[in-house]
């Protein structure tokens, strides 16, 4: 979690750094297939096990079960609550994702491209709206006892998961970020 302590949303800020990295690498990928290449089937599917594995189990789970629960809660701080629209996108999210690994198997490189560039989009807005309208909200809406409790909670949920795993990821968006 870094040197000075973080509290719930800045630590799911950090995580959207590396979805953004490997956003990026898909959209340049993406490109490579606009100009005639074939499909990069590893690429891809480290892409998707990205997207599954730290995006979505990882990140969003953190958020689905924390976050917008506790948030939810009491919204009576909040002038409205944004939560049904996050979750809506997160699952469009992977209704992409199903459309990616699809055409992969598929070797439909157009609809692999366009199922890659509206999860691409999709995300970028979507990551957006939570780091400069969700969170805020949720920082401001939130006492500093429930936020510990969220920092608790994220921890138990990451003990879930394999020793390695995040860093395999965070290691993996680094690598894509340097794709050429």
């Amino acid at each position: 979690m870094g040197g000075k302590s973080m509290n719930a949303t800045q630590i799911l800020s950090e995580e959207h750094q590396n979805i953004l990295k490997v956003i990026a690498a898909i959209e340049k990928e993406c490109e490579k297939l606009d100009s005639g290449q074939k499909i990069d089937e590893d690429f891809f599917t480290r892409s998707i096990d990205f997207i599954r594995n730290y995006a979505d189990k990882f990140h969003h789970a953190k958020e689905e079960d924390i976050l917008f629960k506790e948030f939810c809660k009491d919204t009576s701080k909040v002038h409205c609550n944004p939560v049904d629209q996050m979750l809506h996108e997160h699952n469009v999210g992977r209704e992409f994702v199903k459309g990616m690994e699809k055409n992969i198997k598929n070797k439909d490189k157009k609809k692999l491209a366009e199922n890659a560039r509206g999860y691409a989009r999709l995300l970028q807005e979507h990551i957006f709206k939570e780091d400069n309208i969700l969170y805020p909200m949720t920082d401001e809406a939130i006492d500093e006892k429930r936020q510990k409790s969220m920092l608790k909670q994220f921890d138990e949920a990451e003990k879930k998961f394999s020793k390695g795993t995040k860093e395999k990821y965070v290691k993996l968006a680094k690598e894509f970020e340097t794709r050429k």
